[in-house]
């Protein structure tokens, strides 16, 4: 079988190609614009990450979180999962990474994969308790990639750094050594008869340990900037709001009714594939404004877009609730 597209490649392949989703011209400009008066603020930068994870403490915690890092979206709004840690109440996402700071407070060896690769559901189901009556999703899923994952980190070394090391320092190499070898980071779907693949998982996790790298001042990456945004349900919708995706109202009719849409339906895979292809153009566009008005090269890469992009639109979601973000369960993102 051949080798899936990678992901840059394959949101350009997919925009080319698009029937429900489209990339707007005018609204990659005018983020392009957004971003290039940012671009002396630590909004694009590695710090930029700092913010949007405030309980990162070390490398196998990041994997630990990345590996379950999917679908907090609840069923209904008005009954979302929360988990509270050192008085702050969190939702979403970040119920995952407050539950995994409580149970290391608990003493639980959470990050430590010769634990975590053979815990029983019930205690990763304890670990990821949650406030009230609203479970997280996809428990089973998530015990199942979990220990997927520490049992591929203990046949690697033991640890994250001894996994990943074995890329070098090369962003891409370690995109392709995760995918390898830990069967959940697999994101991949068939669009046009064309393999191809979108990676959020795998990608985060290595940006993720370039923040971590980076706050220690041992950052020095390279191919950063192979890496695409993480294609989830929060950016699109943000991407939507900012005009620079735009969907037929067919779309935006189904997404309104709250349709499911399974993973790899061709609608969904366009609304990541577009998300994808739309931050390398901006990335481009922001790189040429910095060129013809600053005069200097541009460093900001299409991960740090992201990392500016996700708080932005967690921060606007009063502003953009008229905008539906599509709903896949799914172990990809």
């Amino acid at each position: 079988m051949e080798p899936p597209l990678f992901p840059r490649e394959s949101g350009q392949f997919i925009a080319e190609r698009s029937r429900d989703v489209f990339v707007e011209e005018e609204g990659v400009q005018k983020v392009a614009e957004m971003l290039f008066n940012l671009r002396h603020t630590d909004d694009l930068t590695a710090s930029g990450w700092k913010k949007a994870n405030p309980l990162a403490p070390a490398l196998n915690w990041v994997f630990v979180i990345d590996t379950m890092n999917f679908s907090f979206w609840p069923e209904e709004e008005t009954q979302q999962c929360e988990v509270t840690y050192k008085g702050t109440t969190y939702t979403g996402y970040m119920t995952l990474c407050a539950a995994i700071a409580r149970a290391m407070e608990e003493g639980i060896p959470i990050t430590d994969p010769k634990y975590f690769s053979q815990m029983s559901m019930e205690e990763l189901g304890q670990v990821l308790r949650s406030d009230n009556e609203t479970p997280m999703p996809m428990l089973q899923e998530r015990h199942q990639v979990l220990t997927e994952g520490g049992r591929v980190l203990l046949e690697h070394g033991g640890s994250f750094r001894s996994f990943i090391s074995r890329a070098g320092n090369d962003a891409r190499k370690m995109v392709e050594l995760i995918v390898e070898k830990i069967h959940s980071y697999r994101d991949e779907a068939t669009f046009e008869g064309k393999r191809i693949s979108l990676y959020k998982r795998a990608q985060i996790l290595v940006a993720d340990f370039w923040g971590v790298m980076e706050a220690r001042g041992e950052g020095d990456i390279i191919n950063m900037d192979w890496l695409t945004m993480f294609a989830d349900y929060r950016v699109p919708q943000a991407l939507v709001f900012l005009g620079t995706l735009r969907y037929t109202d067919t779309l935006m009719q189904a997404l309104n009714k709250g349709e499911l849409l399974s993973s790899g339906d061709r609608r969904e895979v366009e609304i990541r594939g577009c998300s994808i292809w739309s931050v390398e153009l901006i990335k481009e566009r922001l790189c040429k404004l910095v060129k013809e008005r600053d005069g200097q090269t541009c460093n900001v890469n299409s991960a740090v877009i992201d990392f500016y992009l996700w708080p932005y639109a967690k921060k606007h979601h009063k502003e953009m609730a008229h905008i539906p973000i599509h709903h896949t369960r799914c172990i990809y993102y």
